[in-house]
């Protein structure tokens, strides 16, 4: 079991996902209060059991992820969210028919769920999961498992296993390899709390699927103070270095820089920069999506002056995109301080 009294923690295994006998060796430590990354579609998760306050406590402590930020619980099936989540008529239309997969749905939380996963508010986010891993985890370990994204808080989300151990490999106990992540970005999140229905965070199911179903949405992912879903905050999925969007990028390089650029398809003037990411040659969205947080990963790396984004077109994941963009490219602002448990319990 990982401690947190101080000393040198060995490194995580890494363990192949696709066998049963790592699945039963990670739900074990799930059961026991231990973290386990782990694979879905959107990006690779840190889990607990999701009923266990001290197991998710070691999630925030591990993350450095300040207390006012609630977690999604990931759960097997439909039936399962009933058991942490009050499920209106609506829910059942949407689990119908974008579950399992990146859809997460906000509801009132039952008893359930303790206070720390939803940050002390009277609401939960659950989530079904499509990675054949992530629920052949959620089955075998017998319990919801609380999960946001398997790196430091605020980083940029980790899509293949590797990425997971080079942050967290060893600060958890287990790291279950189920190769690069599909979709790439983390899931839209709606809630279902309030009188209308409200996007709380543009992810993995383009707003234009939902509306097809539900009519127009209310969009609420601007940044918020005290998040009532993950990946509110102002300043988000940022790299080390800094990053700025712009349009026109080769006019704003200045003398000398070592600049590095992300596009969605190839520039004109790509010679410019020290090193260019193309999230698309085709410019297909769903693509881009699926090498976003790799390609900034790898521009980080560089030791680069900064990092030019360009702008994505705001339809389909592009809303997604830009999204995190934007979050990446805010003024940091330092976590709300957390010097114990919360006071919601």
């Amino acid at each position: 079991m990982l401690e947190f009294s101080g000393g040198i923690v060995p490194s995580a295994a890494i363990l192949d996902a696709s066998d049963p006998l790592a699945i039963e060796k990670a739900a074990g430590i799930i059961r026991k209060g231990g973290l386990v990354a782990f694979p879905t579609e959107t990006v690779y998760g840190l889990g607990a059991n999701s009923e266990d306050p001290l197991a998710v406590a070691r999630i925030f402590e591990v993350k450095g992820r300040p207390r006012i930020d609630p977690v999604i619980v990931h759960v097997a099936d439909p039936a399962s969210a009933a058991r942490y989540g009050r499920l209106p008529d609506l829910a059942q239309v949407l689990m119908k028919r974008f579950w399992p997969g990146a859809l997460t749905l906000v509801v009132e939380k039952t008893d359930a769920v303790p206070p720390i996963v939803t940050a002390g508010l009277d609401t939960v986010a659950v989530r079904n999961p499509s990675h054949p891993a992530a629920l052949a985890l959620i089955r075998a370990s017998g319990c919801g498992i609380a999960a946001p994204s398997a790196n430091m808080f605020g980083y940029v989300s980790p899509t293949t296993a590797q990425h997971v151990a080079e942050q967290l490999g060893n600060r958890i106990d287990l790291i279950l390899d189920g190769g690069p992540c599909s979709i790439g970005v983390e899931s839209t999140i709606l809630s279902l709390a309030g009188a209308v229905p409200s996007v709380l965070r543009a992810g993995g199911i383009p707003l234009e699927e939902i509306e097809a179903l539900t009519g127009k949405l209310t969009v609420l992912i601007h940044a918020e103070q005290r998040p009532m879903a993950p990946g509110q905050l102002k300043r988000h999925y940022a790299t080390q270095t800094r990053l700025v969007i712009s349009a026109e990028a080769a006019q704003d390089l200045r003398p000398g820089e070592r600049a590095g650029l992300l596009s969605l398809s190839m520039p004109g003037d790509s010679e410019k920069y020290a090193a260019v990411e193309v999230l698309s040659a085709s410019g297909n969205l769903k693509e881009a999506a699926a090498n976003f947080f790799g390609a900034l990963r790898r521009l980080d790396s560089l030791s680069l002056d900064r990092i030019i984004a360009r702008p994505i077109p705001e339809e389909g994941l592009g809303l997604a995109l830009m999204d995190r963009l934007r979050r990446a490219s805010a003024a940091e602002t330092p976590p709300e301080a957390d010097s114990g448990p919360p006071t919601a319990g």
